[in-house]
């Protein structure tokens, strides 16, 4: 099983009407969506994060358990749901603008931390929730406690609406590095934290202080990994973008299926990864990612869906 944390919300996708703005509103959130994808590859997932006790709140359980996720360690607030206004540019990028101060996904403490059994293969973490506070250092605390015993995954997914300083993300990620096994980032959130800086020299530095597997992701490019003095590169897959919403999630989600499915999902394991394994591990990857891109919203494929694409190329 693996323990997906952090925040949960709203997508609200904006159109212009002849009164003023209709909004679609999508369920996302970056950890919300790794749970979910998780889930649509097959894969024992549980859910730990704050959601509101309010209609959204509700919503957002309903939609988790719908998908199979084990809602077993969610902490219920009585607080608001966080929302996220999406504009998405030509080429099909978002640009966030939050609603979340005081919200229930912020509102985790370490009096709600879960208690974890021997079926917990790994814990994911990521985006705003590893900063704000209290959640933020209830998170840390989780990791600290936990990452001797089972693998943990970290994707940072900056969000500079929500935390515009560079260097608070930069600090959290110091802080997290000695007890994160897998860290997957953007090329786009590694150029935001270290400007200038050469991607290999970075990963390299990182693998030094804790990581035993670096993926950078490059959108249409494809994607990077760098593990135990190997460096593999793959492209990426060809699609009519509608958006690029939850692509990252995907890919995130589609890489642990990956590791888990060729029994690699284990901290001693992460050693081990031979070049061919990391090529086919991204490959997966950026093929659910490319699915997800076709399509609006955080909508993650099911192991149908990339059987299928896998059958029409």
């Amino acid at each position: 099983m693996i323990l997906v944390c952090g925040e949960a919300l709203y997508d609200l996708f904006g159109e212009e009407t002849p009164s003023g703005l209709a909004f679609d509103a999508r369920i996302g959130g970056s950890p919300f969506n790794v749970a979910v994808g998780l889930a649509r590859l097959g894969l024992p997932v549980a859910y730990f994060g704050g959601l509101s006790r309010d209609m959204l709140g509700r919503r957002l359980q309903a939609a988790l358990a719908a998908e199979g996720v084990d809602l077993t360690h969610v902490a219920l607030k009585d607080a608001p749901t966080t929302l996220s206004l999406v504009g998405v540019g030509p080429d099909g990028s978002p640009a966030y603008s939050f609603y979340g101060i005081g919200a229930a996904d912020r509102m985790v403490t370490s009096d709600d931390l879960p208690d974890l059994g021997e079926d917990c293969a790994a814990v994911h973490i990521g985006s705003f929730s590893t900063l704000v506070e209290p959640v933020g250092d209830s998170l840390l605390a989780l990791v600290k406690r936990e990452s001797s015993r089972r693998v943990i995954a970290y994707d940072p997914n900056v969000r500079p609406t929500v935390v515009p300083e560079m260097e608070r993300w930069r600090a959290r990620l110091d802080a997290l590095l000695p007890h994160v096994h897998i860290l997957k980032i953007s090329a786009e959130d590694m150029a935001s934290l270290y400007p200038g800086t050469d991607a290999a020299a970075v990963a390299t530095d990182w693998l030094d202080r804790g990581p035993r597997l670096i993926v950078v992701t490059r959108g249409s490019e494809g994607a990077e990994a760098f593990a135990g003095g190997r460096r593999v590169a793959v492209p990426g897959r060809n699609v009519a973008v509608v958006d690029t919403v939850g692509a990252g999630d995907t890919f995130q989600a589609a890489l642990l299926t990956a590791l888990a499915d060729r029994g690699l999902l284990a901290i001693e394991a992460l050693s081990t990864l031979d070049e061919a394994t990391l090529a086919q591990a991204l490959t997966f990857a950026a093929a659910a990612a490319a699915i997800t891109c076709a399509r609006r919203g955080a909508d993650l494929p099911t192991r149908a869906d990339l059987a299928a694409t896998t059958s029409a190329a």
